[in-house]
């Protein structure tokens, strides 16, 4: 299977492209605006992987794509938010499977509605989301929960390494909710909150405790749909280093105030001098997706499941779901046709080899009344 790669050597498309340049049954093309970049990575993975020069703004795409003769699309150039669909457009156009790892919430919730028609047209599959979010993160909810006559409230938290590599389109995605109002279901209605600002303590099993702070992510609008009667849904981020969580927080404010209007300006800023407080963390990161309901049985259950990345691993994760999914493309395994988010495309365990590659450990733990004990405010 032809696979293009857009954005093949940067913080993102590299992982996935190093791990699917080991797979005999995909023909491996490395995208992207600067030729010289994309052949000299791609001849660093060897084999027959190639590059190739991809520019996602030309209005040429889909010929182009065409010319290739790809047969699936990865998407991994962010940031998402504020982005359109020109590059699922051009997919469709030339009659290929896509797959993104966007975490816009416009983008992901808008997505199916948007491009299904094309996509079934072109009989071919199209998915956004395949990444921590909503991919990972609802294949823990569903496992969490399975069973469960009812489930009240899902909270979610990533906690990042301070030491892993940090890219700058990730970070003005970051930065272009940082004291936005984020709409958020909370006691079955919803509210207004400001993102990353008023940053709550929240307890990891293999972690120290870090103060996470709202983001704003498809999980928040795609939850409340997909789990019938669920009252609450938050998303959390927790930097290690409490200085740069109280940084985002400030700005924050700044923005709610009228005195920073765009802080995803900020950006490149920001990225140049991150690694300043490098040694102040470590190389451990994780995540954590805690749910309330009622079990089978009809008793009130709190349940969580936490994944721990050492030696800055952390950034594979987002980039599990598409390999997975490629995969199994590239088996011939069948992907329902037409344009979905990637909420319920992949099961847990189906994750779990590609946590043991990175030596990855991951706690499934029975919280009961405790839960607010482990610092995750009661939904």
């Amino acid at each position: 299977m032809k696979t293009l790669v857009l954005g093949g050597y940067g913080n993102f498309g590299a992982r996935i492209s190093r791990a699917l340049a080991q797979d005999a049954g995909i023909e491996l093309w490395v995208g992207g605006r600067d030729l010289e970049r994309a052949t000299a990575f791609a001849q660093s993975l060897g084999g027959s992987v190639r590059g190739v020069r991809v520019d996602a703004q030309s209005p040429d795409l889909a010929q182009g794509l065409g010319f290739l003769g790809v047969d699936l699309v990865i998407h991994t150039a962010g940031p998402f938010q504020g982005q359109d669909y020109r590059v699922p457009q051009a997919v469709a156009a030339a009659g290929a499977h896509y797959i993104d790892l966007a975490d816009g919430r416009r983008f992901v919730c808008d997505f199916p509605a948007a491009m299904d028609a094309a996509f079934r047209r072109a009989g071919r599959t199209a998915v956004t989301g395949a990444s921590t979010v909503p991919a990972l993160s609802s294949a823990a909810v569903d496992h969490l929960a399975a069973g469960w006559q009812r489930l009240r409230s899902i909270d979610i938290c990533i906690a990042p390494a301070q030491g892993a590599p940090r890219g700058e389109a990730t970070l003005a995605g970051v930065l272009a909710y940082c004291g936005a109002p984020i709409r958020v279901w909370h006691d079955g209605r919803w509210t207004e909150q400001p993102g990353w600002a008023h940053p709550a303590k929240v307890q990891f099993a293999r972690m120290k405790p870090r103060r996470g702070a709202l983001c704003d992510i498809p999980d928040l609008e795609l939850f409340p749909a997909r789990y019938a009667g669920v009252q609450s849904v938050m998303f959390r981020a927790a930097l290690e280093v409490g200085l740069t969580q109280h940084a985002f927080a400030f700005l924050a404010f700044l923005r709610r105030a009228g005195l920073l209007r765009a802080p995803q300006k900020l950006a490149p800023l920001l990225h140049a001098t991150g690694g300043v407080f490098d040694a102040f963390g470590t190389a451990l990161g994780g995540m954590v997706v805690r749910v309330e309901g009622i079990d089978a049985h009809g008793a009130v259950a709190r349940r969580a499941w936490h994944i721990a990345a050492d030696d800055n691993h952390g950034p594979e994760i987002p980039c599990m779901a598409a390999i997975l999914l490629a995969r199994r493309l590239a088996r011939g395994d069948a992907l329902p046709e037409g344009a979905h988010a990637c909420a319920g495309l992949l099961t847990l365990p189906e994750f779990d080899p590609e946590f043991a590659r990175w030596g990855m450990v991951t706690d499934v733990i029975d919280e009961g009344d405790s839960a607010a004990g482990h610092g995750t405010p009661a939904l």
